[in-house]
């Protein structure tokens, strides 16, 4: 399996509850770190939330390997940032048997 070329700089990051002050809470997202990252789209489709169409691109996102436990690793209900662009993370698999890479599988919706 040939190495991967990561040359996407992602923020990951986590969600985070925060007490709201009337026994809910709010949630914000805390960066976590940032990795390099290789991002390969792979299926879209287009649905309605609402009367607003939503267009949903899901993506292969591959990135260095961490033990599990580790800050860097990724998991699922986490994303990455792009700027403005957020991929959210669907599941997570080791990309090679040493685990020197993994594969996080995302969805990235836009309002059309």
């Amino acid at each position: 399996m040939s190495t991967p070329h990561l040359n996407r700089k992602l923020v990951l990051e986590a969600p985070q509850r925060l007490s709201d002050g009337a026994g809910g809470y709010i949630e914000s997202w805390q960066a976590l770190g940032t990795v390099w990252a290789r991002v390969d789209a792979r299926t879209g489709r287009e649905t309605a939330r609402g009367d607003a169409p939503v267009s949903t691109l899901s993506y292969r996102i591959i990135v260095r390997g961490a033990p599990f436990g580790d800050a860097q690793r990724p998991a699922p209900e986490q994303r990455f940032r792009e700027g403005t662009r957020l991929f959210y993370i669907r599941a997570v698999a080791e990309h090679d048997i040493r685990g020197r890479y993994l594969t996080c599988f995302a969805s990235e919706e836009t309002a059309v």
